[in-house]
């Protein structure tokens, strides 16, 4: 088998740039861009953890694993199976689909073994502080692994993959080259630790949200710009906080026996708490909650703004007004300018997952 391990680190280079030195801190300042309906805040910094910091190889190679059916007990389903760049790095199902599964990413993907919350996006989870729906994890690294040891996801020992890495020459170089300072390179921390970088690169800041804040006021329609006010006005902002529109609150939405945030603090103010996600490239990420039971954007809108208003977050909506926060967040705030190619082959000779056709919106 053929694989330029050089062309596909060309490949990344780009999606890195956003990432790579941005650790210094900003010069503040003032905000002078078009009329905001809450207070202006600066795109964040990427931070990265001082025993992990980001190379190209490191993402190189994790970029390959994350597509590469090796570290599943199958040998057909990859982290992107779940995780696909075509669906909003979720996967278009309520419920995802694990080993053994049927058909390729998508809807109608079916198999013996899936999940019971919906598939989380990876977009711009380097600035998340807790991860999964219940925040059970406090970092990339400490979450990389998980999917692995779950018998419905991946299904494989992190020892038993790091057993199958040691035998392709492939990779022993590119943990070699990667952490050079480790020996033997290729462990579960590292595989961990790599998975990570990559994640780390999936950042989508260039949405017509980010124009319109940088000075272009065209770049949001008059019902984008209507609908951005609604969102406001809605108490939306409250937990979907702009520029990232997500926030580390934990919050109840959808009735179900799931005890979510419960599961992990044991407080039973936290029971059936989800973590809030971010809107950033909504349009791709349906269906919508963590039980997946909203399958249009419109409805999952409808049942938010209700829902706020029921609480007093914010005021009542109109069907017509909800409609219009709908075309905010569908368009305003959808970018994949930074999506990575996905590679046509990977080091283990095992067949890249397939994604289902699907018509851009």
């Amino acid at each position: 088998m053929r694989f330029d391990r050089q062309s596909q680190a060309a490949v990344l280079l780009g999606g890195c740039a956003v990432f790579f030195g941005c650790t210094e801190e900003p010069v503040a300042q003032p905000y002078d861009g078009p009329a905001l309906p809450w207070d202006y805040q600066a795109f964040p910094l990427v931070i990265e953890p001082l025993d992990n910091p980001t190379t190209e190889e490191k993402v190189s190679l994790g970029l390959l694993l994350f597509y590469d059916p090796v570290l599943s007990g199958d040998k057909l389903t990859a982290c992107a199976t779940c995780h696909s760049e075509q669906w909003g790095f979720s996967d278009g199902l309520s419920f995802s689909v694990g080993v053994e599964g049927e058909g390729p990413t998508g809807p109608g993907r079916d198999g013996p073994h899936k999940t019971t919350r919906n598939a989380p996006t990876l977009w711009n989870v380097v600035f998340r502080e807790s991860y999964f729906w219940d925040g059970r994890r406090p970092s990339l690294e400490d979450q990389a692994l998980d999917p692995l040891d779950n018998e419905v996801e991946l299904n494989l020992k992190p020892s038993v993959a790091v057993d199958r890495l040691r035998a392709i020459p492939t990779y022993v170089e590119m943990f070699d080259a990667a952490f050079p300072e480790s020996s033997p390179s290729v462990t579960e921390e590292n595989l961990a630790k790599a998975l990570a970088a990559f994640q780390r690169t999936l950042i989508t800041r260039r949405a017509p949200y980010d124009q319109y804040v940088a000075g272009d006021e065209g770049a949001l329609s008059a019902d984008g710009k209507q609908g951005m006010v609604l969102f406001a006005e809605a108490g939306c902002a409250g937990c979907h906080v702009p520029p990232l529109f997500d926030s580390e609150r934990f919050e109840q939405r959808i009735p179900s026996g799931d005890e979510g945030r419960y599961s992990v603090t044991k407080d039973l103010a936290d029971l059936g708490k989800m973590r809030v996600p971010t809107l950033r490239n909504l349009r791709e990420t349906g269906p919508f909650f963590h039980d997946g039971s909203s399958v249009e954007l419109e409805d999952a809108v409808l049942r938010e703004v209700e829902i706020a208003a029921a609480r007093r977050e914010g005021r009542a909506l109109s069907a017509d007004e909800a409609a219009l926060i709908s075309v905010f967040l569908r368009k305003a705030l959808m970018s994949r300018a930074n999506e990575p190619t996905r590679p046509d082959e990977v080091p283990s000779g095992f067949p890249v997952p397939l994604d289902g056709f699907r018509i851009p919106r």
